[in-house]
């Protein structure tokens, strides 16, 4: 997410660290970087030449120059016009007076709209506390229906279907009984798309609003697109006044162009954002946090939500007693890595550590293979019981190291290393237990190291230090 343009901005700003006191042809020549940097990112010209002058004037205004921080306060004034081009302040999805709130989710066919009605519907459930169903209201697209009643069991969400013989304005009137009948807070209509913008679409689509008067009319349009994301953005607000917009496919878009800028053009505000495929990959858009993340400064703040909703607080006790003990074990080892993984892809949780981006490139592919987690899970479950919880059996038995291999489809020397890592790390986890614990920890690797037998640590040991806090 947004690698490139992270990449050029940090060496544009790199250099400006190395100069201390800065000149104002310093600065001039670091925002000729940045205006590169947006425009690599698929930014508009006229967008990047505005928001790089604004910077300069500031930088220059504000007696910045002269100051021995002037490097720092210079992105920090990029930092802030970066969330002013983003919107601002975060925007909430609408919540009615008087339930159903109704969430019409419209967009062109590809963009993901059912699975980003999905990804919602967990959202509202799971962070919101609230009682949503969808609609199944695309008649047209071969099995979208299915996929809808697929994804609602997923995230465990009824879905409303009447099936594809029937009207879609008739199947929202009955999702709308049904939801007042049901005491449902939210309803999300998943309507159908198009290829392109249409008449017999547009047509279709303000029946709908005229028949169910959303609260919200989110458009969902994939990020990779860039500019012509903003093209679609334009064209439907024009004729539906959307309230918002999701972006999918972010995590695979590497410019940004669409995300930085389509507030500022459509006037329409980011409400999410997508970041995988899978269900629990949907975030509420923090231009603030965006932007940290942009400049490579990490995101702290939604780390710690990802931590918060994967990892169970009693079973975090419950470990941290068992440490104190003495008593972990590889059943632990594997718990505690089920959790990390259950926070999202490794290399978006570094990107979310600050001054971990860096990191995150030397390692792309190395430390950052899921697949290694995967083998790990493989080896500890081809153990008994009693083997995890005393892995010195495995240790001094060659018989069950061949054993493990084989039933995990790993080789011997795959046992050996985890073994040896392990106890490492167990040994650590010893010394680190006693007084002044929280000082000692600081230089343990997390858990990511000691699967991958790295020195750098990833940020896991944050996670732990943020979760006791609550």
């Amino acid at each position: 997410m947004f690698d490139t343009l992270t990449n050029r901005l940090q060496g544009a700003f790199q250099r400006l660290r190395g100069k201390g006191r800065l000149t104002e042809d310093d600065v001039k020549e670091a925002m000729r970087e940045v205006r590169r940097a947006l425009l690599e990112a698929d930014v508009n010209l006229t967008i990047a030449k505005e928001f790089t002058e604004r910077v300069r004037v500031k930088a220059v205004g504000h007696e910045v120059l002269q100051s021995l921080t002037a490097s720092q306060q210079v992105i920090k004034l990029v930092n802030d016009e970066l969330v002013e081009l983003m919107g601002g302040a975060q925007e909430k999805i609408a919540r009615a007076a008087k339930p159903p709130t109704v969430v019409l989710m419209v967009g062109l066919q590809g963009a993901g709209k059912t699975t980003a009605s999905a990804k919602l519907a967990r959202h509202l459930t799971q962070q919101e506390h609230r009682r949503p169903l969808l609609v199944a209201a695309d008649v047209y697209r071969p099995a979208a229906i299915d996929q809808l009643k697929v994804l609602g069991e997923q995230v465990k969400v009824p879905v409303f279907s009447l099936g594809d013989q029937v009207k879609p304005q008739e199947i929202v009137r009955g999702a709308l009984a049904e939801a007042r009948r049901g005491g449902y807070d939210y309803v999300l209509v998943d309507t159908a798309g198009r290829l392109h913008i249409d008449a017999e679409l547009m047509g279709e689509l303000d029946d709908i609003v005229a028949l169910a008067e959303p609260d919200e009319i989110l458009l969902v349009v994939d990020a990779m697109t860039g500019q012509d994301a903003i093209n679609v953005a334009q064209s439907f607000h024009e004729r539906l006044h959307l309230t918002g917009l999701v972006l999918t496919k972010l995590d695979g878009d590497t410019r940004g162009g669409a995300a930085l800028t389509v507030r500022h053009v459509t006037g329409c505000p980011v409400k999410f954002v997508g970041t995988g495929e899978k269900t629990d990959a949907l975030e509420p858009f923090y231009p603030d946090r965006m932007a940290s993340r942009i400049l490579g400064m990490g995101d702290v703040l939604t780390l710690i939500e990802k931590a918060q909703s994967a990892i169970d607080e009693q079973v975090a006790k419950d470990l941290e007693a068992k440490i104190r003990r003495n008593e972990f074990t590889l059943e632990d080892f594997l718990q505690q890595l089920r959790q990390m993984r259950n926070m999202g892809p490794l290399d978006q949780i570094l990107g979310m550590i600050p001054g971990m981006n860096k990191l995150k490139n030397q390692l792309q592919g190395k430390a950052l293979d899921e697949g290694q987690i995967s083998k790990v899970e493989a080896i500890i479950l081809s153990m008994t019981k009693e083997e995890r919880h005393q892995p010195e059996l495995v240790m001094k038995s060659s018989s069950r190291r061949v054993r493990v291999a084989k039933g995990s489809g790993t080789q011997v020397r795959d046992v050996n290393q985890l073994l040896s890592r392990f106890e490492e790390m167990r040994k650590l986890l010893k010394v680190f237990s006693g007084p002044g614990a929280k000082r000692k920890l600081r230089g343990i690797g997390d858990l990511t190291g000691a699967v991958q037998g790295n020195q750098g640590g990833t940020g896991q040991q944050h996670v732990h230090r943020h979760k006791k806090k609550r």
